[in-house]
């Protein structure tokens, strides 16, 4: 797929973790050194990675559930050299944990 902005593919992955039952977050960006232009961008499952080690030491006042389950769903946009349109360069759908139900979705983020 193409988009006009980069904004547009993250709203389109966006409201297509939503209908799927899953919320995402932005991970990370690559920028060209040429102009400082955005030309990779990941969005990720919210729940992707694991959580840091000090995090989960028992000194904490307040103990936080495990939210972050080793997800890799994610998808990677990229931008097109020759125009200022982004493309979906890569996307991965597996996931690690079960999806939200469509009557328990307006728990989600």
């Amino acid at each position: 797929m193409k988009f006009d902005t980069l904004q547009q593919g993250i709203s389109f992955y966006a409201n297509y973790a939503r209908v799927s039952g899953f919320d995402t977050r932005l991970y990370s960006t690559k920028k060209r050194k040429s102009d400082g232009k955005i030309s990779l961008k990941y969005c990720v499952c919210d729940k992707e990675g694991f959580r840091e080690t000090p995090r989960l030491q028992s000194n904490c006042k307040k103990k936080r559930p495990i939210t972050r389950m080793g997800c890799n769903a994610r998808i990677t946009l990229k931008l097109i050299n020759d125009q200022d349109n982004y493309i979906i360069f890569s996307i991965h759908e597996g996931h690690t944990h079960p999806l939200t139900t469509p009557n328990s979705a307006h728990h989600t983020k």
